[in-house]
C-alpha cells in the first residue's frame, strides 16, 4: 500500500540534504516532491525575482519549458527538478513544486497546495496547514511511497530539521 510521508523545512539547505539522502537510501525521484514559495513575478516562467538566495527568482530550478535543471538550490537534486515548474496558486501566490506534486497542484489551482495534498490522502485541515507554512517562505517535502519505506523517509527528514512530519 502507497502512503504519504510530509514534512517542513524552515531552510533549503536542510531539504535539499534531507532529499539528498533520501535520494541515496534508494527513493526515485518519481517518489520525492518538494513544495516552496516562489519570488514574485516567476509564475509560470521561471522570473526574475530577487527573494531567494541564488538572485534569478526560481529557487536554482529551471521552469518545465526549459527543460533543463540547474546546479543549485533543490535543483542539484538530479532528476527531482526536472518536473519542477513554477507555478501561480489563487491566495498563494508563485511556488515552485517539484516531483509528482507538481503536476497535482497544476491540475488543481483552485484547490492549491492543500487540493494536491487532499489528493494524496492528506485531511483537507492538514493540507491547509502545510499550505500556510509554504506561504509563510518553509519548504515541504513530501515522499508517496510504498508503506515499507515511509518509515524510513521520515527518519530522514527528522534526522535533517523537519517539522510537523506525518505520515497518512
Amino acid at each position: 500500500m502507497v502512503k504519504t510521508v510530509i514534512g517542513v523545512f524552515d531552510s533549503k539547505e536542510q531539504a535539499e540534504k534531507a532529499v539528498s539522502q533520501m535520494r541515496n537510501s534508494g527513493f526515485d525521484t518519481n517518489e520525492i516532491s518538494i513544495v516552496a514559495k516562489g519570488a514574485k513575478g516567476e509564475a509560470g516562467r521561471g522570473g526574475n525575482g530577487d527573494d531567494d538566495d541564488d538572485g534569478d527568482g526560481n529557487l536554482g530550478m529551471d521552469t518545465v519549458a526549459d527543460g533543463t535543471t540547474t546546479g543549485g538550490v533543490l535543483g542539484g537534486l538530479a532528476g527531482l527538478a526536472l518536473g519542477a515548474g513554477a507555478l501561480a496558486v489563487p491566495g498563494l501566490g508563485p511556488i515552485i513544486a517539484a516531483g509528482p506534486i507538481a503536476g497535482l497542484i497544476s491540475g488543481a489551482a483552485t484547490g492549491g497546495v492543500a487540493g494536491g495534498l487532499i489528493d494524496w490522502g492528506i485531511p483537507e485541515e492538514r493540507g491547509r496547514y502545510y499550505e500556510g507554512e509554504v506561504k509563510k517562505g518553509r519548504i515541504l517535502a513530501v515522499v508517496r511511497a510504498h508503506e515499507q519505506k515511509v518509515g524510513n523517509a521520515a527518519k530522514i527528514m527528522r534526522q535533517n530539521g523537519a517539522k510537523d512530519v506525518e505520515t497518512h
